[in-house]
Order: C-alpha cells, then structure tokens, then sequence
C-alpha cells in the first residue's frame, strides 16, 4: 500500500503520513461498524483523501492536482487491487529507492524502512550504527529522491544491473528481519526474488539469493519450540519443508548453470550442505573461507570459525574468533561463549554468555543465553558435588 502511495503522489514523507492515518482510523472503525467488502482499496482510497487533506491545509493543492488526479479507471481498478499489482509496485519501490544517486548504504536503509516497514531502530541495528546515524540517513535519502526528481518506475533493462547490488541487498536484509521471527517478511522477500528473477532470468546472483532464501525458509518450524529459539543442531529436522528445500536447491543449480560464483550464490551452497545429514564441515568450512574473500566481512569470519571448530576443535575457532572487531555484536559474544564452553573454560564462557545477553534486542535469543548461563551452572554444581563426594 505505501508503494503503491509513493507512486501516486510521489512524495515518501507524504506517503507514509497518509498511510498511519489510514489504518489508525481503520483500527478505530473496523471493529465498530464491520471491515469493508474491499479492505485494500477502502486503505488506499482513505489514504489517497488524507493526502489531499493534508495537501490543502498545506495551500499547495494546485501544484499537486496534477499528481493526484485519479481517472476513472484507476478508480475502478483500485476496486479490484489484488496481490500482483501490489507485487509490482513493491518492485517499482525498491528500484527508486535503489537509484545509483543515492548511496548504497541509504539505497538500502531507505528500502527496509518503505517497503520492509523495519523502524529506525531495527535498520540501524542492522547496519551496526546508531538509530539517530540511520535517522539522518533516512532523511537525507529522502530529499535527494524528491529533489532530483528519481522516477517511480523499474528501469530499463540497459540499466537493471547498475542497480543489482543494492536491490538485492535490501531483499536479503529484509529476508534477514523475517528470519528472526517475523514470517511476513521472509515471505515478502521470497515473492520480490521470484519477481527480479522475471526481469532478470540470466542473472546468477538473483537465482543465489533466491536459492538461498527457500532454503533457509524450509527450516522455519523448526526455528522455534513454544516460543524459544531452537540452534541449527538441535532442530528437528522432520519439520524442514523437504519441497521447499528442493525447490532452493533446484534455484541453485540454475545458478551455478549461469557460472554464478558470487557471495549469494556461495551462501546457498552453504545453506544447502547445513540441510544434509551428517554435515559436511570440511566443505562448509571451505566455502565460508572463499565467501570470506568474496565479501571482507568479519561476521562471515564468525561463520567460518564456528565451522571450523567442527572440523579443527574449538581452541582453533577461538584463535580466528578472538581477532574479529565484532565487539558490540552479540553474536560474536554467543559464539564465543559455545566455543568456550567446549573447550572447557567455564568461567571465560560466562562471561562471553552474559555479555551475548546484555547486547542482544529480541527476547527469544535472550532467553537462549539465559538457558546457556543456566546450563554452565547446573554442570558447575554437578562437578562440585561430584568432587564432594568422592572426598
């Protein structure tokens, strides 16, 4: 719905003030007096009313009339708005946002916050940077869109690759989100990776990420038990969706067929060996080092030290682990705290634990260190009485 507002009025801030006041008043009326035959187009047609409201009280309606004139057929086909539409213009969305005037970091930031609807928060934590960093960010992005005049459309073919790499970012952070807990997203970034791959069939890096995405995807009810976050190791794997991960690893072939050797096509490779039994550590490990090399990210080094302490033992992951400059990331902290609990440091392994505790923002992985703190002590009692005992 906010795409499809952006494309009409062609102003985000607008857009998305429009929006709110459409659903606030939605939540306030919809209980009372019923939701209406069309809830969409009822959204839409509510919003696009607040929006004139607001441009009058502005006293810029006849600059923008032009830019809200709604003939008579888009009236009618916003009574029957149905999920391609919306699919289209979300693509439509990410391209403007992901215009090469912008930086890529705000491409990408700007994206998540329109279309992914991430809060500032949630895409600052993402970027590892401070909330009002991304605020200004967002803001800056914003002006620059409407200032120079960047199109609400998807752009030619000529000049889809120029926009690839941020496009796909911002579909993999959204996916990301998702991955945490809120299904909606990952579904949402599955549906736009199956629509770049229409406008992009040759194109090795979309089949990665899609493959990827659906393959990661296949195992989301196994992610959680009653509520907590359930690691890799422990999932039961009678829950992955067997079709899905078919289907991503069929994606993958496709990509490797076009001689994809990019980061997303390697991340599905990866993703494909965790789905097999037993795994194969050696080769993930392998990989984990060439996508290290593809990509200069530390916390792809995190990946592979975890890898590598299946294959090599704990005491040689920590050796990589204890060089990344991953400080304030709480999953450096949690996988250090395995690693040290494996190798028998129990004290150092509490402490990584309850640092992994301080830093993390969703509930479910707190409550996970929590378990693993609570763990360390039941085996630190048990020894101690163990040792009593044979006194």
């Amino acid at each position: 719905m906010l795409a499809a507002l952006i494309g009409y009025l062609g102003d985000f801030d607008l857009a998305e003030e429009a929006a709110q006041e459409a659903f606030a008043i939605a939540a306030e009326r919809w209980p009372r007096d019923g939701a209406p035959v069309n809830p969409r187009a009822w959204l839409m047609t509510t919003a696009r009313n607040r929006a004139v409201d607001r441009i009058r009280r502005d006293r810029t309606l006849a600059a923008k009339t032009e830019l809200l004139e709604i003939t008579e057929a888009t009236e009618q086909a916003m009574d029957t708005l149905d999920a391609a539409s919306f699919a289209d213009e979300r693509l439509e969305l990410i391209f403007t946002c992901c215009h090469p005037a912008l930086a890529v970091e705000a491409q990408v930031a700007l994206t998540l916050r329109t279309l992914g609807g991430l809060s500032t928060r949630e895409i600052a934590r993402a970027f590892l940077v401070g909330e009002s960093t991304m605020a200004q960010r967002l803001v800056r992005a914003k002006h620059k869109i409407k200032a120079a005049g960047i199109p609400f459309r998807v752009p030619p073919d000529h000049l889809l690759p120029d926009r690839l790499v941020a496009v796909l970012a911002v579909v993999y952070l959204i996916f990301n989100e998702g991955y945490a807990g809120r299904s909606e997203l990952a579904a949402q970034a599955i549906r736009l990776g199956d629509a770049l791959a229409e406008l992009m069939p040759d194109e090795p890096e979309v089949h990665g990420l899609r493959a990827m995405m659906l393959l990661l995807h296949a195992r989301r009810d196994a992610r959680f038990r009653a509520g907590e976050l359930v690691l890799l190791a422990d999932q039961d794997s009678a829950l992955w969706d067997e079709a899905e991960i078919a289907r991503g690893r069929a994606v993958l072939d496709r990509a490797i067929a076009l001689h994809g050797r990019g980061a997303y096509v390697v991340q599905a490779a990866i993703a494909s060996l965790h789905a097999e039994r037993p795994r194969p550590w050696a080769q993930i490990a392998a990989l984990y080092e060439q996508l290290a090399r593809l990509t200069g990210s530390p916390v792809v080094q995190l990946s592979r030290a975890v890898a590598i302490a299946e294959v090599e033992g704990p005491e040689a992951a920590l050796a990589i682990v204890d060089r990344l400059p991953l400080e304030d990331y709480h999953y450096l902290h949690a996988a250090r705290g395995e690693l040290l609990r494996r190798a028998g440091r129990a004290d150092e392994a509490r402490a990584a634990y309850g640092r992994a505790r301080e830093l993390a923002h969703d509930e479910a992985e707190r409550r996970l260190l929590e378990r693993r703190l609570a763990e360390l002590d039941r085996v630190e009692l048990g020894a101690d009485g163990a040792t009593e005992g044979s006194a």
